[in-house]
């Protein structure tokens, strides 16, 4: 049977459609897709992450243990609270899960991955700690709620004790802090301002309803697949996967290939840079007519390639997609519609952000 969050009744009565993600009972929508995408980019919305999963390493060597994990570099992470977003590799170069990092002090950070990916995730990641001082725990008591758009952090601003609520208010982008009994992170998968809030299983039903009185739209799936499109953020499984490499997938910048430091699968993007990447991921829109699908191919001047996310846009009013296509390819291409050619401009991502069509796009 499939899992259910803390917040399953919660959606039920409030009339959402429940389809099974990745094993979990989880909410498509709760009516508009389309009013609940709008809403994100306009106001508030949120969404219920808690079928993701909440890593903790502890002990004498959590640091040197993500610098070998994750193709980015926690060096990076200076500050107390600082996020960073990574792949995890396997020794091919593919991606086994991407997800972001939290450094909360020198013998704490906390990971969050995607909950398609738990089982091999949990398993990779114990793999590669039995080399290190450190103590892997899943947080599996844990509920999150996303609360995305221009007027998110004041709403969920508005639900803290005073003295929270101003601390809070002071976190800058991709930073996280423990306020009480909730862990925020000025975090998203929108493209928008918000917060991400890890609490109490028992806790979250409470806080759904107050944001819901605060007037905060509750959103599913759907409208989160939409929003990360046309935000420019990869979907795992689709965009990128374990046979893909980040160099492939418009992740290069989330790799430190530079310094000299040893991690899971760098000889192998050292390998694959040296030789040349033969493929990109890139962004098309759709001029006319239609929707585009994963899938779907793609025809360009310099050779074939395939839509790896695909949808119809609210904020563009257009059909837009992701695609893996020859390296060299610019310009306009060719989508396979069904037996017809359709013509595509190729653009780079993100396509809408902050609320607006990105400059570029259309």
């Amino acid at each position: 049977m499939p899992q259910r969050t803390p917040l399953f009744d919660t959606h039920v009565a409030s009339g959402a459609r429940m389809v099974d993600f990745s094993g979990w009972e989880m909410p498509i929508n709760y009516g508009s897709q389309i009013a609940e995408h709008h809403k994100v980019r306009k106001g508030a919305g949120m969404f219920d992450v808690s079928h993701m999963t909440v890593v903790d390493i502890n002990g004498p060597q959590p640091r040197d243990f993500l610098s070998y994990l994750l193709a980015n570099d926690v060096a990076k992470l200076k500050v107390p609270g600082r996020a960073l977003y990574s792949c995890m590799l396997n020794e091919q170069g593919g991606v086994v899960d991407d997800l972001i990092t939290y450094f909360m002090h020198e013998s704490f950070f906390r990971m969050v991955v995607n909950a398609a990916t738990h089982d091999k995730d949990m398993a990779w990641i114990r793999s590669q700690a039995h080399r290190f001082d450190v103590e892997v725990t899943e947080r599996s008591e844990l509920a999150m709620i996303a609360v995305q758009g221009p007027t998110a952090r004041q709403a969920v601003l508005a639900q803290l004790p005073p003295a929270e609520a101003a601390s809070a208010a002071e976190m800058k982008p991709f930073n996280a802090g423990q306020f009480g009994d909730h862990f925020i992170a000025r975090t998203g998968y929108t493209g928008e301002d918000g917060f991400e809030i890890s609490l109490s299983a028992e806790a979250a039903t409470a806080l759904w309803k107050q944001l819901l009185d605060a007037g905060v739209a509750p959103c599913g799936l759907g409208a989160r697949d939409t929003l990360r499109l046309e935000a420019g953020m990869n979907l795992y499984g689709q965009d990128m996967d374990e046979d893909v490499s980040p160099l492939e997938s418009a992740l290069g910048w989330t790799v430190a290939l530079k310094d000299d430091r040893a991690f899971v699968g760098k000889d192998a993007l050292l390998e694959q840079q040296a030789s040349g990447v033969k493929r990109q991921l890139t962004g098309l829109v759709l001029q006319g007519r239609g929707v585009l699908r994963p899938g779907q191919s793609i025809f360009t001047e310099d050779g074939e390639g395939i839509t790896t996310s695909g949808s119809y846009s609210p904020t563009l009013q257009k059909a837009i997609a992701f695609a893996r296509i020859p390296k060299s390819a610019s310009g306009s291409c060719q989508v396979d519609m069904r037996g017809n050619r359709l013509d595509c401009s190729i653009v780079r991502p993100p396509f809408a952000r902050n609320g607006a069509v990105c400059e570029g796009i259309v």
